[in-house]
């Protein structure tokens, strides 16, 4: 037995030892940035750190908890100088680091003020294919939206340095969520894109639709007497925001008659049921002939 044991022991010694040398090494919060409903954004810095799109760390607040890590998705991309995390305040851990950052108080916080920081990563994940494929569709559920902030991001900076070696040419963006809480910060970074790629006259690279799934009548019938106005009552995006969940079959179909012959990449990070919808559409959607179009189906679940 001992002989199957230590092969796997040792593998687990030295990644424990490969995380304590990572979480000594020097990480400086540059920026604590308090958005709309309890969700901070912590922009650092760490030294020989390097990230791709879409991918995770995990993070240890030494003041709120000395053993406890958390995984994060990173929301800055790779283009910027600084790597971020969205934290929503829902529990025990968030509560702390949300107070020890000083977020709870009025008076501005200087920066040595500050809690310690330790970050293990980045990790990879199936979001960082985005950029093999001409057309992708991104799927995020709730704050699963976060890693296809990092997408987004990365995607305008190639664009605006140099948009003739992107591969991607297309993307279709659906956002789900229950209530509309958690549209406040990721609504801003589509304002944004919104914005520039009119400016440049490239409107129809980025489709997207945005669904709130938690609505009932009362709602539905306040939005709708707002709906022939220029943006969204909600959003402020010019795409107005939809109700209930979308019909992805139709959803696929027309993506298909769009992009015939084409290698789609489809992008979720949300829950199983929805993961299983999705890759079951893709399958159905996909052509025998090799020369037809093809769904390629990724996902993160949490």
């Amino acid at each position: 037995t001992w002989k199957w044991v230590v092969g796997p022991m040792f593998l687990y010694l030295c990644e424990r030892l490969v995380r304590f040398w990572r979480s000594q090494q020097k990480v400086v919060i540059t920026k604590v940035v308090i958005h709309p409903f309890k969700t901070i954004e912590l922009q650092m810095m760490k030294k020989g750190f390097k990230m791709e799109v879409g991918q995770y760390i995990f993070v240890k607040c030494p003041a709120v908890s000395k053993l406890e890590w958390h995984p994060f998705t990173l929301t800055s991309a790779p283009e910027e100088d600084y790597f971020s995390i969205h934290v929503r305040i829902v529990g025990d851990w968030t509560e702390g680091l949300f107070n020890a950052c000083g977020c709870d108080k009025q008076e501005f916080q200087e920066a040595w003020k500050m809690p310690k920081i330790a970050v293990d990563g980045p990790f990879g994940t199936a979001s960082e294919d985005v950029f093999h494929y001409e057309t992708v569709m991104l799927v995020g559920a709730g704050i699963g939206v976060t890693p296809f902030a990092s997408v987004l991001k990365s995607v305008w900076y190639k664009y605006c340095h140099d948009a003739t070696n992107l591969k991607l040419k297309k993307i279709y963006f659906y956002w789900l969520c229950r209530d509309t809480h958690a549209f406040e910060w990721f609504a801003d970074l589509l304002q944004s894109l919104e914005a520039q790629m009119q400016e440049r006259n490239n409107a129809e690279f980025l489709s997207y639709n945005i669904y709130l799934t938690g609505w009932d009548e009362s709602q539905a019938t306040h939005f709708a007497v707002h709906h022939e106005e220029e943006k969204d009552v909600i959003t402020g995006l010019k795409q107005k925001t939809l109700y209930g969940r979308p019909n992805w079959e139709n959803e696929f179909k027309t993506i298909a008659s769009q992009h015939p012959g084409s290698r789609i990449g489809v992008f979720l990070c949300g829950p199983e049921a929805l993961a299983d919808t999705l890759n079951k559409q893709s399958i159905s959607n996909s052509e025998a002939d090799p020369r037809g179009v093809h769904f390629i189906f990724n996902k993160e679940n949490f």
